[in-house]
């Protein structure tokens, strides 16, 4: 169930993940992302989830493990426009989806409401669609429709791929782990951070044990993550502010997913 902020979140999302769809696709432009440090502490109260919140300086968020602080100021390389001119050897397309060939699709650009649809009459008209491809992907418009979506790619048991140049940010690092598998070149990139409401409140602004957590950690662990992962991954992402981008490397997801 989508909590009471969620619409008023995707609205934020919105604007945000607009800004990052309107990147040129070959853009070397460096921008330099800053990267915080947060510490969730336990108050003795369980979530509505029942379960308790992990500090994140346990080592599955020990920043030293991930990649290096030199690592995240980064160029945003996002697809390579070599990579997106492959999409126009489509047989057919549905909304941001290519269909390539028989087994295998391309995604390119951001959810939106009609999306989830556009999905479901893809498989309906080509139901042998076994991977997907992720190419340029900066997020959602719709955060309720982007779970809906995720759970679709999951039901359908697709393969995910970020293949070598490709980006995946905000919300569509969550239809990447929908994947029943989940590959990654080792260049693909990662954008992550955190949620704000329509008052500018951000994850973390809220208590641990808000219920407004608890549909993000469901998730997590719907997709194969154990509670611990989840809610290592779930900090991680919001320790970075919701107008900013931290940028995790395949070996930093392989952290908390398995990749094949």
């Amino acid at each position: 169930m989508v909590s009471p902020t969620a619409f008023a979140r995707t609205l934020v999302v919105a604007a945000f993940a607009a800004l990052l769809a309107f990147a040129p696709a070959h853009a070397q432009q460096v921008v330099t992302v800053t990267t915080t440090t947060v510490t969730w502490t336990y108050d003795g109260t369980e979530g509505d989830d029942g379960a308790d919140y992990i500090d994140e300086d346990a080592a599955l968020l020990d920043d030293a493990a991930l990649a290096g602080d030199a690592d995240f100021a980064a160029a945003r390389r996002y697809a390579p426009s070599a990579t997106l001119a492959t999409l126009g050897q489509a047989k057919a397309r549905f909304g941001p989806f290519s269909v390539i060939d028989g087994t295998t699709v391309r995604m390119a650009g951001d959810v939106t409401s009609s999306t989830p649809r556009q999905f479901a009459a893809m498989l309906a008209a080509h139901p042998g669609l076994r991977r997907l491809e992720m190419i340029d992907c900066p997020g959602s418009l719709d955060e309720e429709a982007n779970l809906v979506l995720a759970r679709a790619i999951r039901r359908a048991g697709m393969e995910t791929v970020v293949p070598s140049g490709g980006s995946v940010r905000s919300g569509a690092v969550e239809l990447w782990l929908a994947g029943v598998t989940r590959r990654a070149a080792s260049d693909a990139e990662f954008g992550v951070h955190s949620w704000a409401d329509e008052t500018g409140r951000e994850a973390n602004d809220y208590p641990a044990n808000d219920p407004v957590h608890a549909e993000y950690l469901g998730y997590y662990r719907e997709m194969g993550m154990d509670d611990a992962r989840a809610r290592a991954f779930y900090a991680l992402t919001n320790s970075t502010p919701f107008d900013e981008v931290r940028y995790l490397t395949r070996d930093d997801m392989a952290r908390f997913v398995a990749l094949n």
